[in-house]
């Protein structure tokens, strides 16, 4: 099992995670031609995608979902709400589902986990195969008990660290952009996250990618600066997704840490 990242962050996202037979995209907010390339950079092209899971209707997840669809004949899954949104209608086929239900494809099972964000019935995804657990999980304002009961027990976690709360304070955006992102309903700060993080860590946990990164509103150091507050400065799971460079091809194992299998300096 390989999971790999085409972009992350307010400009677009994209995350895959394969198997042998199976590679599954989720979210896919670029344009047609960018999604093309950044796959290429990953030695993939859209016919190798088995099917794309949207987290939610906001353009940065789903701006590019409908026209690679069409394009290569690729089944899209998502929840009845985002369905219902209107703003991700025009796909190849579609799936639909109730956030918190379970699905197969192929040889993935996938959990999806709905999340507090403010969009038509956001979810999150917990992926199984082969007693690996994977977890996906970005675009959320608040950590709920339920959040933490379906990532916890994963190998491997894709966890949003948005913003920093001073930085967000006085920080570019306008005010009614500030108190959406810092909202209930918004994204997750460094502090949240490190604390999510410390509920859910465990000694089969075997790496974090950080993800969804503000450009404006957040550094490195503000996020190691919130790791060591709750985890301490021993913890060293974690590495960096990017908005440019996504992040390449890592190794899932059930016995040791992720092995770097085709890391791309630019994307």
């Amino acid at each position: 099992m390989q999971l790999a990242s085409i972009g992350s962050g307010s400009k677009g996202n994209g995350t895959l995670v394969r198997t042998d037979t199976t590679c599954v995209l989720i979210d896919c907010g670029f344009s047609l031609k960018e999604t093309e390339r950044r796959l290429a950079l990953r030695s993939l092209s859209g016919a190798d995608i088995t099917a794309i899971l949207v987290t939610h209707e906001h353009g940065d997840h789903i701006g590019g979902v409908g026209v690679l669809s069409r394009r290569y004949d690729i089944p899209v899954y998502m929840s009845h709400g985002t369905h219902l949104s209107g703003r991700c209608e025009d796909v190849y086929q579609r799936v639909c589902f109730d956030a918190g239900d379970a699905f197969r494809i192929n040889d993935l099972d996938i959990q999806s986990v709905i999340v507090p964000h403010d969009a038509r019935q956001p979810c999150q995804y917990v992926i199984e195969h082969q007693e690996l657990k994977v977890g996906i999980l970005t675009d959320l304002g608040s950590i709920t008990p339920h959040v933490v009961e379906s990532f916890a027990g994963c190998d491997y976690l894709l966890l949003e660290f948005n913003h920093e709360l001073e930085l967000l304070r006085v920080g570019p955006y306008p005010p009614s952009l500030k108190r959406r992102v810092g909202g209930s309903l918004g994204h997750l700060n460094n502090q949240q996250a490190a604390d999510l993080l410390k509920q859910v860590d465990h000694e089969g946990l075997k790496s974090v990618l950080i993800a969804h990164i503000s450009e404006q509103n957040n550094t490195r150091e503000h996020i190691e600066a919130a790791l060591r507050a709750d985890l301490g400065g021993a913890f060293s799971k974690h590495r960096y997704m990017s908005q440019s460079e996504g992040y390449g091809w890592v190794q899932l194992d059930q016995t040791t840490g992720p092995r770097e299998h085709q890391r791309v300096a630019d994307v």
